[in-house]
């Protein structure tokens, strides 16, 4: 079993592949990877697949999703591939660096009680409007929801495998990073941050909140989840 399973869901990130591998470099091969080519229309997975056997390493493989029906359905499918103890999930964009992810799980496995602890990114180095925007965000959430939230969407996620038994009936979109701290709050987890530094898209489009346009469409199938939680959990 390995030590650690790293999902990264790619939706048409074919130029960030090779630059991505070259930052996974320095894993260890008790750490598995798993890319989940997320219904990409472009060269995403074939590149992937070049660089796997490139690499010729056990413990990288890819999972590759026919249609792309949401980022939360790329997780999910990785969620069900992986062997880990501690599971986590980053990005494809780059915009958070791959290997803040070895360094979290250090600050995460030192907790004495980590097994009952989610670990989150935290985003510095951002612009005012999007810290603004983040600020707002995390207000409307907990103030709907009733628990603390903050930073929902930062990079990386980590937390241990016993968890997923909490994870019942997850949204297969961009909620997805909201339900997994809602559950932990809920069921008395202890949220861990790890700062981490948040550059821009070097290359392809953003497909969350990267955009003005984006940011709205974030705000309206927030609000929407949110309202769905609350009816379902009485709340």
């Amino acid at each position: 079993m390995y030590i650690l399973s790293l999902i990264i869901p790619c939706y048409n990130e074919n130029d960030n592949i090779y630059p991505i591998f070259e930052k996974l470099s320095v894993f260890d091969e008790n750490i598995e990877i798993i890319f989940v080519d997320n219904g990409s229309t472009d060269k995403t997975r074939e590149r992937i697949c070049n660089k796997i056997s490139e690499k010729n390493k056990h413990n990288i493989k890819c999972i590759s999703v026919s249609k792309n029906i949401g980022y939360g359905h790329g997780i999910i499918t990785g969620i069900k591939n992986a062997t880990g103890n501690v599971i986590a999930w980053t990005h494809a964009d780059l915009q958070t660096d791959p290997n803040d992810v070895l360094e979290a799980y250090k600050k995460f496995i030192a907790h004495p009680k980590y097994p009952n602890c989610i670990l989150k990114g935290r985003r510095v180095g951002r612009n005012f409007f999007d810290s603004l925007f983040t600020a707002g965000m995390s207000f409307l959430s907990t103030f709907l929801l009733r628990v603390p939230l903050s930073d929902v969407n930062a990079q990386p996620k980590m937390f241990n495998k016993k968890f997923l038994v909490e994870m019942k009936n997850p949204p297969l979109d961009f909620s997805l990073d909201l339900y997994l701290l809602f559950k932990a709050h809920v069921n008395n987890y202890r949220i861990l941050e790890y700062e981490v530094n948040f550059g821009k898209r070097l290359y392809g489009e953003s497909k969350g909140g990267g955009t003005l346009i984006g940011k709205l469409k974030l705000i309206k199938r927030t609000f929407k989840y949110i309202v769905k939680l609350k009816k379902e959990l009485g709340r």
